[in-house]
């Protein structure tokens, strides 16, 4: 796959700082990733905590690279807001996706394998398979 044509990943959170700390990490992790379309979707418009539809949308469109979108959401109204602009069918970018993902873990396991030129269901497959990470 070029690297004009990659899967992009937005990092959808109540928390700006949440959503931005993520996604350098996960870059960071993936070597830089720097071919990777990463972006943070965290807290409302206004600054405050929360989740925006227009700052997923807007996050979806500027990683959009046409080999789909993987949106990865921490918790409760970031999974309804995703699922709501995905039922309204024109918000985001065709090809975008709910992942069913741990945000952290999953975020890393995201960026690494679109790092390396994977399809949309690859990276959304590592990042579900980081639910079995085990810390002890």
């Amino acid at each position: 796959m070029s690297e004009e044509k990659r899967v992009g990943i937005v990092l959808v959170s109540h928390s700006a700082e949440v959503a931005a700390s993520v996604a350098a990490m996960a870059k960071g992790l993936a070597g830089g990733a720097e071919t990777v379309p990463v972006a943070p979707a965290g807290g409302t418009e206004g600054g405050g905590v929360g989740t925006s539809a227009e700052l997923v949308a807007a996050a979806a469109a500027s990683v959009d690279r046409g080999a789909g979108v993987a949106l990865i959401t921490d918790l409760g109204s970031a999974v309804l807001t995703v699922k709501a602009l995905l039922a309204e069918g024109d918000e985001l970018p065709e090809g975008a996706r709910l992942v069913d993902a741990p945000f952290v873990e999953g975020a890393v396991a995201a960026v690494v394998t679109a790092a390396t030129g994977a399809d949309l269901d690859a990276v959304e497959a590592a990042a579900t398979e980081a639910y079995g990470y085990r810390k002890t």
